[in-house]
């Protein structure tokens, strides 16, 4: 089943993030994972959600996602993200029907 990383994102120093943009995606890739949204316009209909940047990555299974974000790989990215955002992000499991 199919799982996802959903993250909010509110960038508070736009160049060092572009530096997280570069070099995030292809690791993203590299272990399986897709981009479903990826930081498009948000119009809210209902409610206050506060959503800024929204990313949705989509990947196989949910031990794939935590094997790419637990991973030493990633782990310098996730600070570099963190020194440059405010970050809110989840790992959800899929809708198997």
């Amino acid at each position: 089943m199919a799982a996802y990383l959903i993250a909010n994102i509110t960038v508070k120093d736009p160049a060092r993030f572009a530096e997280y943009r570069e070099k995030v995606a292809p690791m993203i890739a590299a272990h399986g994972g897709r981009y479903l949204i990826r930081g498009g316009a948000v119009t809210v209909v209902e409610g206050e959600p506060g959503l800024d940047r929204v990313v949705v990555l989509e990947y196989p299974d949910m031990e794939t996602l935590k094997r790419f974000y637990h991973g030493a790989e990633y782990a310098p990215l996730i600070a570099l993200r963190a020194s440059c955002t405010i970050s809110n992000v989840a790992l959800v499991e899929g809708y198997a029907g």
